[in-house]
């Protein structure tokens, strides 16, 4: 399709780009993360527990998120994304409601496992799979708007935390947060989440024709080296972002000026997401992933070695927008390398080492801190970020799957 037909997309479908948004910022995996890190100071204070024991609780949403992942994908190519998203979108509050309410540090972790599990369905698994199958001509961009309703969850949700804490305290700032997927996200799926089989507003978009079967994914080597990729980056990614607000803090930075600087990744990874969801469709994928991770390993020896408040805020916005990369670009590469056959099931293995990196990075990192100090851990994610960039290029030439112009 031409660039006029990149237009006519984004122009039928921009609903459908905007559910999305409010479905993966407030899903199972990226309301918990974004809000966790802002939150943990002050569950500290309250409850007397272990910083690294709350931030444990990702293990939860994240680890048992990774589990479900597959499922999910399943979930979504027999059913539809509608019936999933609308079953799952009650379940997110349900389980930040019950952590919420906990007095003990085990039924604080059920919350989140209960976020997981019944909220399982929010994940980016859907709605990359709802984007993807939608857009052709502005598949990448269209990622890319989609897929930035995580950076709006970075730049609202510490600003939120930090204005409704010294009210409500943590245990009711959280359960205003366990509210916003009922208040936001499912009425914009109501009305919205209805992707056509065949067309996005009266615009063709190609038959799913082609694509490997989840088996043959698995025996094809860019299959790990994508998954390989993905999760050295979010063991950086989640490493860092989660324990950036409380890091700052302990050098003595005013936790005001902590909770701008997580909301600057955020305000970075938006014009990140859609940079780069542009440059996928026009570049060779591997080497703006690449490049992008580079800029992202820089970032994170900055924060890790710099001390004067404005070079922090330099170095968290350039961690931004190159973190702004990995979801669209994970789930671009899975389609132009699998095809859509089968790609709910595809993407959702491949997404399991993302949220298996998300849930043990910020435990990990955070007794890194403790063990080594703040510079070591964010070099060890700089380290990591390099490791992300250097497995992208080994892809190669990607295939072009043989897909046919339909209308009906």
């Amino acid at each position: 399709m031409s660039r006029g037909g990149a237009r006519a997309e984004l122009a039928a479908g921009w609903r459908l780009i905007l559910a999305s948004a409010a479905g993966v910022g407030l899903s199972a995996i990226a309301l918990p993360f974004y809000a966790l890190g802002p939150l943990a100071a002050a569950i500290e204070a309250g409850s007397g527990w272990r910083r690294s024991d709350i931030l444990f609780a990702i293990v939860f949403s994240s680890g048992l998120g990774a589990l479900m992942a597959p499922v999910v994908g399943w979930l979504v190519d027999r059913f539809g994304a509608r019936a999933v998203a609308l079953g799952a979108t009650p379940g997110v509050a349900a389980g930040l409601a019950v952590a919420a309410g906990a007095t003990t540090l085990p039924g604080f972790w059920l919350g989140f496992a209960l976020t997981a599990v019944l909220g399982a369905g929010t994940s980016p698994v859907l709605w990359s799979r709802v984007i993807a199958g939608a857009f052709a001509a502005a598949r990448g961009l269209a990622l890319g708007l989609a897929l930035a309703g995580t950076a709006l969850a970075a730049i609202l949700l510490p600003q939120l935390v930090a204005a409704l804490v010294p009210e409500l305290g943590w245990r009711g700032t959280l359960a205003v947060l366990a509210a916003l997927p009922l208040l936001v996200a499912l009425p914009l799926h109501l009305a919205w989440l209805r992707p056509a089989e065949g067309t996005v507003g009266g615009v063709a978009r190609p038959a799913i024709a082609g694509g490997a079967t989840l088996g043959e994914a698995v025996r094809d080597g860019r299959f790990w080296l994508i998954g390989g990729s993905i999760l050295a980056t979010y063991f950086a990614l989640s490493g860092a972002l989660v324990n950036l607000v409380p890091a700052t803090t302990d050098r003595g930075i005013d936790a005001t000026t902590a909770a701008a600087l997580a909301s600057t990744v955020g305000v970075a990874m938006l014009p990140g997401r859609i940079l780069v969801g542009a440059l996928l469709d026009r570049l060779w994928a591997p080497g703006v992933g690449a490049v992008m991770l580079g800029m992202a390993a820089l970032a994170a020896w900055q924060l890790g070695t710099a001390r004067a408040p404005a070079q922090l805020f330099v170095a968290a916005a350039g961690l931004g927008l190159a973190a702004g990369a990995e979801l669209d670009l994970m789930a671009f590469l899975a389609a132009r390398c699998f095809g859509l056959r089968h790609y709910g099931r595809i993407y959702g293995l491949l997404y399991a080492a993302l949220a298996t990196g998300s849930a043990l990075a910020p435990t990990l990192f955070a007794r890194l801190v403790t063990a080594a100090g703040v510079e070591r851990a964010f070099l060890a994610s700089a380290g990591l970020f390099l490791v992300g960039a250097a497995l992208l290029p080994l892809l190669g030439r990607l295939p072009a799957w043989q897909e046919k112009e339909r209308t009906g």
